[in-house]
């Protein structure tokens, strides 16, 4: 139990201290004004309160995502503690503060634009495809679950569950933000919050007992916790969906310094939620080996339903329903409005036709593969989210890392976990079942390769930046 103790203050610790000094070296002047007034348009630009855009960025950003990956995270037991707590401060929450504050001082720009920005077209272009692709991914993936437990639930069939939720989803991608998910997401913020509090009381008054971190568990079983733990917890440790989901909230933000909370604390919440989860994933079926029949057997969300119910009975009960339902269709639906906009900026240069059809059209192209997709098995497509994202991800945090390079400030808050999550990948994709599925001592050679060959490209970009500051010193 002290291990989980000391993971939850941490991270509310490190919200308080960390993201102030990340604040700072980012800089923020609340004299700006803001794209929510300089681009109001009744759709996307417009001024919300910051608990409110704190809700809706909690939702957006987690689903269901602390909560299943964290109970796959459990399996690798208390380590998982350590990777939530480092990787949600020192990454994630940086990554998140990022994606939304360069959103916001660039006009609410999307996350690919941002990353042509300061990486070069060549990598927009690229990066376009795969964000579009991680945004369809993630709706398919978090759509086909809930209607397979609608259809088990109700007399709906499977293609009538899911033709309900793409009418949702249409609506929410194309209604006005304070429309839609700004009356019903800070409710469903609410409800995924009161979760995850409701089983961390229960962890410390029934009788439980959450495993604390020692060196015999630190490394356990067979399974190798380089890099598989870093891919498994995404949400709660660093998600480069996040990086997809800001710039919505950048669009509604009143002045910067909201963003610390908006941005920074949402993420941090997330972190906590996916350590409470992930606490009672190793608790409750008396461990890994437990835990792991208990996922054979009735699957993530089934693990869900048991915990729930057997910790807060029949109130866990109709939690569980409804957050298994209900959040992970909320994380699909931002998942289109996000790819909307995205393709709405993309093809903006081709003509400024009316907002309205743009919303339409631009909606449609995500709107049927998406679809599409929800026909095959939901493993098989949550197996391609993983990587993807985390790719994601690192692209994300070098553009942050290059923003801070090129502004001459102290980049180090973004490039050291940018080369970490360059490892995390470039190793992963060697190893993995999805990937090129070669021996684990292979795939750490070749993750090291690309390691290698990003770093001497950082290196280049420090030399060429070092010179560029010398000489401006000069000139002044």
């Amino acid at each position: 139990m002290a291990t989980f103790i000391v993971s939850v203050v941490l991270l509310i610790v490190g919200y308080f201290v960390y993201s102030r000094v990340v604040e700072r070296i980012f800089g923020i002047n609340d004299q700006r004004v803001t794209p929510a007034y300089t681009k109001t348009d009744g759709l996307d630009f417009m001024p919300m309160g910051w608990l409110k855009a704190t809700l809706i960025q909690l939702l957006n950003i987690a689903g269901l995502g602390p909560i299943f990956g964290a109970i796959m995270g459990a399996l690798y037991g208390p380590v998982a503690f350590i990777w939530i707590v480092i990787g949600c401060l020192f990454a994630g929450a940086v990554h998140d503060y990022f994606s939304g504050m360069l959103s916001l001082k660039h006009g609410g720009e999307q996350f690919p634009t941002l990353v042509g920005r300061y990486l070069g077209k060549s990598v927009k272009t690229i990066i376009n495809l795969v964000s579009i692709v991680l945004m369809i991914l993630v709706a398919a993936a978090f759509t086909a679950g809930p209607a397979q437990l609608v259809e088990q639930l109700t007399p709906l069939s499977y293609s009538a569950s899911l033709l309900l939720i793409f009418v949702y989803f249409v609506l929410a991608a194309v209604l006005p933000i304070n429309k839609l998910i700004g009356k019903i997401y800070p409710v469903f913020g609410v409800i995924l919050i009161i979760m995850a509090v409701s089983i961390g009381f229960a962890l410390f008054f029934m009788d439980y007992s959450v495993p604390n971190l020692t060196f015999k568990n630190l490394h356990p079983g067979e399974i190798p916790v380089w890099p598989l733990l870093m891919v498994t917890i995404s949400c709660g440790a660093i998600s480069g969906f996040h990086s997809t989901q800001s710039p919505i909230l950048s669009r509604t933000l009143k002045k910067e310094s909201d963003g610390r909370r908006v941005f920074f604390g949402a993420m941090v919440a997330e972190g906590i939620i996916a350590l409470i989860w992930a606490a009672a994933g190793m608790t409750f079926f008396g461990g890994p080996d437990g835990l792991q029949g208990a996922l054979a057997e009735g699957g993530t969300a089934g693990v869900v339903n048991e915990i729930s119910k057997s910790t807060l009975g029949q109130f866990g009960g109709i939690l569980a329903i409804l957050g298994v339902i209900i959040l992970p269709i909320t994380t699909g639906d931002t998942a289109l409005r996000s790819s909307r906009m995205m393709l709405v900026e993309l093809f903006s240069k081709f003509g400024n036709f009316d907002s309205k059809i743009k919303t339409v059209l631009m909606t449609i192209p995500v709107v049927i593969p998406t679809y599409l997709l929800t026909q095959m098995d939901y493993t098989f497509l949550w197996r391609y989210v993983g990587w993807t994202n985390q790719v994601v991800a690192t692209v994300m945090l070098w553009t942050a890392a290059m923003f801070l390079l090129q502004s001459q400030k102290f980049h180090w808050i973004a490039s050291i976990p940018a080369l970490f999550m360059t490892a995390v990948t470039g190793s992963y994709i060697f190893y993995a079942p999805e990937g090129f599925q070669l021996s684990y001592q292979t795939s750490m050679i070749c993750g090291s390769v690309v390691f290698v060959s990003v770093f001497v490209w950082f290196l280049v970009q420090l030399k060429k930046y070092k010179y560029k500051e010398v000489a401006l010193k000069k000139v002044a």
